[in-house]
């Protein structure tokens, strides 16, 4: 088996397209200024294929403008087991083909099939938009890399987090490592990657993958109370302030404070200009 999966490493669909989000096994729902995605397969523990990362990059694609706020959530008792294992089989997934199909392509063509894999995820880090994960059970591997692209993660007790992709002979290509370091720290991000361990929610917490952790019962209440609290906030000056946070890490003190001046002149000038 392990000498099948490396043979059969890396890689997206011949032909991942998904016009319709349920054609990749998800819900999608708007409610005025809330947009709500729900990976919809809890009969697989709502694990992903090629299609389920061609919805997200769709979705991200046609957001409609009056949306704050997307939540992201799974159906049943499991955030996402991560990757369908029929991509691992020579037959792969019916009319998406495999990761040996997506091995056997040129590298150009392999570039292009995960830049819109990644499409799917890097969307929801967009400043004009705060993305909650609500996650409970397993999220695992892909699954544990989109609650990392959301800004926040509200967990349930039961949430166990796995980066599973280097037992499987892979490696995290789904926007994942970047944000789990700037959360975790270096070391603590090598040895959940390089062991491939469960987090569980107590950690989670403690070492910050999580913002709070809940009852089960009480996850949907907990993350409506948190969008009433994000919806509270002047939206353009919202946008801006995460502007100012996602890049802060790539600045200098006195880059981060002229790039402060800039935004509030900016905020000044359409509040009393």
């Amino acid at each position: 088996m392990a000498e099948a999966r490396a043979q059969q490493r890396g890689g997206y669909a011949e032909d991942a397209s998904a016009g319709n989000p349920a054609d990749g096994g998800l819900r999608f729902e708007v409610d005025g200024e809330i947009a709500t995605i729900t990976l919809d397969r809890p009969e697989k523990r709502n694990a992903m294929t090629f299609a389920t990362w061609s919805a997200l990059a769709r979705i991200g694609e046609n957001l409609p403008e009056q949306v704050r706020v997307v939540v992201v959530k799974g159906e049943g008792p499991s955030f996402s087991a991560g990757i369908d294992l029929r991509m691992f089989t020579p037959e792969g997934v019916p009319g998406q083909g495999s990761f040996s199909s997506a091995a056997a392509a040129d590298a150009a063509t392999f570039e292009q099939r995960l830049q819109q894999a990644q499409a799917g995820y890097l969307w929801l880090r967009r400043p004009e938009i705060v993305s909650i994960a609500a996650v409970r059970g397993h999220a695992i591997g892909a699954g544990f890399q989109l609650a990392l692209a959301c800004d926040l993660r509200i967990v349930a007790d039961d949430v166990a987090f796995c980066m599973k992709e280097a037992a499987l002979g892979l490696v995290p290509d789904l926007t994942g490592t970047k944000p789990l370091v700037e959360l975790v720290g270096l070391a603590r991000a090598k040895d959940l990657c390089l062991t491939a361990r469960m987090v569980h929610a107590d950690e989670a917490v403690r070492i910050g993958l999580a913002e709070n952790v809940v009852a089960g019962s009480d996850l949907d209440q907990a993350v409506h109370d948190k969008i009433a609290e994000l919806l509270a906030v002047n939206r353009d000056a919202a946008a801006a302030t995460k502007r100012l946070l996602q890049g802060a890490q790539g600045r200098s003190l006195e880059e981060q404070c002229a790039a402060e001046g800039a935004e509030q002149a900016a905020r000044l000038k359409a509040l009393f200009g």
